[in-house]
């Protein structure tokens, strides 16, 4: 099939009132995929050949979603569709007269016996349908897509029974030079934009498709192009920033939201007293952004300026007062913040320990203060194992929760934690014990970073092992998809903490300590075993993130090993031994013993006779496997398993002249023993690391 067909632009805009700023750039792309999904179909089986020369643009600004479809075909080619029956043994009986299932499928398709015919041994019907135009498709198209947009929910406006996220205002169809005359969501289709809601609240008349970016732009002071604009804000920030000798932080997600709330961003750059600046920068960040949308500074050094940098929706003539507008309304904003802090000051986190009784964790799990009681007695066990001061840890567990009965933090609750480090400096708590009130939420996110003092380490363990444990001793385990008290992330950042910290501890002894901090559980038999292998489980995510193989982590996992960070030293050993030119030899043999010793019946000896072996082949392998069993038992304490599988992999030249020289199930029933006892002697010496028959 060539590409001689016609083409055109086509050009989609609904108009609408303002759209929730964080959801504009997800609704953009749902439409754009909408579409596309829509198109395909029409051009169904031909959508890869119609629509490769096309070209897909998606707009979004605050009062507007489009699309520009650059090249679209004009019409959808005729297509011959076969419907495929039964086969043709069971389509006729022995009289040559058609079935029962054969008049069946004739029905179905609306024809008769007669017009089905035979393809590829199926009774089959060929049905043509004829070539179509794109402009009959589109409205259906759009409106399908604009059905399966992400809205949690729709919103009602006037009289009207039409449903969307905000209320719709115009709606323009072109293709090419044609209006498509259509109704969508209760607007008639023109060919009619309409500018900045202040800068030219006018309507735009587009001749062409193709006009709408550039006549919005010059004429209707819009830029449609999300990327366009947000880039443009970003420039903008940066080069502010850099004009009062500082560095603009730009917040990714910030940057998204401002670019959805302006279609003409302008950046102005507004100052507040520096007597500010005495509370804790985050925050007066965190107030700037979240209740102003402000961009903030810091100076080369990372301190916080006192400036801010606002991004209007308008070119003013007089921005000055644009900006003394802006730090008017910042100034209560940053006032507060100094209230919250100084009012929060006066009691100490030890002082507001009973207030947690007030504050319920879960209906079945007790309160704040239950929860930090148990926290603090599984923190102290955790300090002892890792031999780090038990009282801090215990301290810093009691007072972990206590900056949420906070003024600043009831006002922006993102600043938990790092507000209690600097209350509890205040306080005059061990520095340790205060790094812990903001670690302890770390990592927040993958790849944040972890906690470093040590209270720190044992409280962001010993919280989210808590919470894990409760929540499986009340059946409330994540399933499926569904995870609400985000318990797969609380597990990886375990693991992460343990196996970058280099800590040798054992995940059922926690959870065990953690248990008995519980008096009264549902699901408490088996609880450790469950929790264990729930976590252990997050390990095969974890890897091959890093691009290990996942047999390779079924070959560790096999042996269950509960200290993640051997865990961790037995998977890097074993993605090592894959890179040697001996690794699929020992696993094709490590494979070939485990078969022969799965079918032995009763148990197997564990010492091999000297006097039983006959062959070269074994005594040769029974002496290298002695040899071995006392060369590794040092590098095994060492938790050296890297070193261990590279002695093994010593043994490749005398493990296959045994199978070659020897055979295994001799007649004579002690030698046959014996020589199984040397299979489970070779075996176990691999097991020591991993079961690496998995590999084969």
């Amino acid at each position: 099939m060539t590409d001689s067909v016609n083409r055109q632009d086509f050009l989609f805009e609904l108009g609408t009132e303002e759209l929730p700023p964080k959801a504009l750039r997800t609704l953009s792309q749902a439409l754009e995929v909408g579409v596309i999904a829509g198109l395909n179909e029409a051009f169904k089986p031909h959508g890869d050949v119609m629509l490769g020369n096309a070209e897909f643009m998606s707009y979004a600004a605050p009062r507007r979603l489009a699309l520009l479809i650059k090249d679209l075909p004009l019409k959808v080619p005729g297509t011959i569709n076969i419907i495929s029956g039964p086969p043709v043994q069971i389509a006729f009986d022995e009289q040559g007269n058609p079935s029962k299932a054969l008049e069946g499928f004739a029905r179905k398709c609306g024809t008769t016996v007669e017009n089905l015919q035979d393809i590829n041994g199926k009774m089959s019907f060929s049905q043509s349908l004829p070539a179509k135009a794109i402009a009959d498709e589109l409205p259906a198209i759009i409106e399908n897509a604009l059905s399966k947009l992400p809205i949690p929910k729709r919103m009602r406006w006037g009289a009207s029974r039409t449903e969307f996220v905000r209320p719709v205002k115009w709606l323009v169809m072109l293709l090419g030079d044609q209006v498509i005359e259509s109704e969508i969501l209760g607007l008639k289709a023109g060919r009619n934009t309409r500018g900045h809601r202040f800068h030219y609240n006018h309507e735009i008349t587009l001749n062409q498709a193709n006009e709408y970016l550039e006549n919005l732009e010059s004429v209707g002071w819009v830029i449609a192009d999300f990327e366009e604009r947000r880039e443009k804000i970003r420039a903008q920030v940066e080069s502010e920033g850099a004009a009062i000798n500082g560095i603009a932080q730009i917040d990714e997600d910030l940057l998204d939201e401002v670019t959805a709330l302006n279609e003409w961003p302008v950046a102005l750059t507004g100052r507040f007293d520096d007597r500010f600046l005495e509370v804790p920068s985050q925050a007066l960040i965190s107030s700037m952004k979240e209740h102003q949308k402000y961009f903030h500074v810091t100076d080369s050094n990372g301190q916080l300026m006192p400036f801010f940098i606002t991004i209007a929706n308008i070119e003013s003539t007089d921005p000055a007062q644009v900006i003394a507008g802006n730090e008017k309304v910042i100034r209560p904003r940053l006032a507060d913040a100094a209230f919250f802090f100084e009012t929060d000051k006066k009691r100490t986190l030890e002082s507001r320990i009973e207030d947690l009784k007030s504050i319920v964790f879960q209906q079945e799990l007790g309160t704040l203060h239950d929860k930090a009681v148990r926290v603090a007695v599984l923190a102290k066990h955790i300090a002892a194992q890792l031999g780090q001061d038990q009282d801090k840890a215990e301290r810093a567990a009691m007072l972990a929760k206590t900056d949420l009965m906070t003024d600043m933090v009831y006002e922006f609750t993102d600043l938990q934690g790092l507000m209690g480090y600097h209350y509890a400096l205040n306080d005059g708590e061990d520095e340790g014990v205060a790094l812990a009130q903001n670690e302890q939420y770390m990592p927040r996110f993958a790849g944040d970073e972890l906690p470093q003092s040590e209270p720190g380490i044992a409280v962001a363990l010993a919280d989210r092992l808590d919470t894990l444990t409760g929540l499986f001793g009340i059946n409330q385990p994540p399933t499926g998809s569904k995870d609400p008290f985000a318990l797969r992330r609380a597990s990886l950042g375990v693991l992460r903490i343990i196996v970058e910290r280099q800590l040798n501890l054992d995940l059922e002894d926690l959870i065990q300590v953690a248990a008995n901090s519980y008096t009264d559980l549902p699901a408490k038999e088996g609880l450790v075993t469950r929790i264990t292998d729930f976590m252990l489980d997050r390990f095969r995510a974890w890897y091959d993130d890093e691009g290990i193989a996942t047999e390779v982590y079924l070959a560790v996992h096999a042996l269950r090993p509960t200290r993640p960070l051997e865990f961790n030293q037995r998977v890097q050993a074993v993605s090592h031994i894959r890179t040697l030119e001996e690794a699929a030899a020992l696993a094709a043999a490590n494979k070939r013993v485990a078969n022969i010793l799965s079918k032995q019946e009763g148990d197997i000896a564990s010492s091999v006779s000297e006097t039983l072996l006959q062959e070269e082949a074994e005594k040769a392998l029974a002496a290298a496997v002695a040899d071995k069993a006392t060369q590794l038992q040092p590098l095994i304490a060492q938790g050296d398993f890297k070193a261990v599988l590279e002695q093994l992999a010593e043994l490749r030249p005398v493990v296959d002249k045994f199978f070659d020289d020897v055979m295994v199930m001799a007649d004579n029933e002690a030698i046959r023993n014996n020589r199984l006892a040397l299979l489970k002697q070779l075996r176990n010496l691999f097991l020591g690391v991993a079961d690496i028959s998995v590999l084969s």
